[in-house]
């Protein structure tokens, strides 16, 4: 099954506005106050990087390095992709992490 991006329509029907959204996963990267970078991943960036930003962040690595802004992002096909993409993540350097950064901004 594939998830398709986390999309948001707004429709105006008889006076009434409607929000629906297509859930998929994603991988992401936040920079954090000390520069840092951490990846995770979710089906809904903007509730999840205002989790991070919140002062009672379920992560101890982004509460301790407050405030954090999305710099990346990815779409993935499942959350079994989205995982392994996030170890491929993880495993690369910090210049190579910087690289994909300054890379793939221009889409955020």
């Amino acid at each position: 099954m594939m998830w398709a991006k986390v999309t948001e329509y707004n429709i105006q029907h008889e006076n009434r506005a409607f929000k629906l959204k297509q859930k998929g996963w994603f991988v992401y990267m936040l920079r954090c106050s000390d520069n840092s970078l951490y990846t995770g991943i979710t089906t809904d960036i903007s509730r999840r990087l205002e989790e991070h930003n919140s002062e009672k962040s379920v992560t101890r690595y982004t509460r301790a390095r407050q405030p954090v802004e999305l710099v990346y992002q990815e779409s993935a096909k499942s959350r079994s992709d989205a995982g392994k993409r996030e170890v491929q993540l993880k495993k690369l350097k910090k210049i190579e992490k910087e690289f994909l950064v300054q890379n793939k901004k221009d889409s955020l």
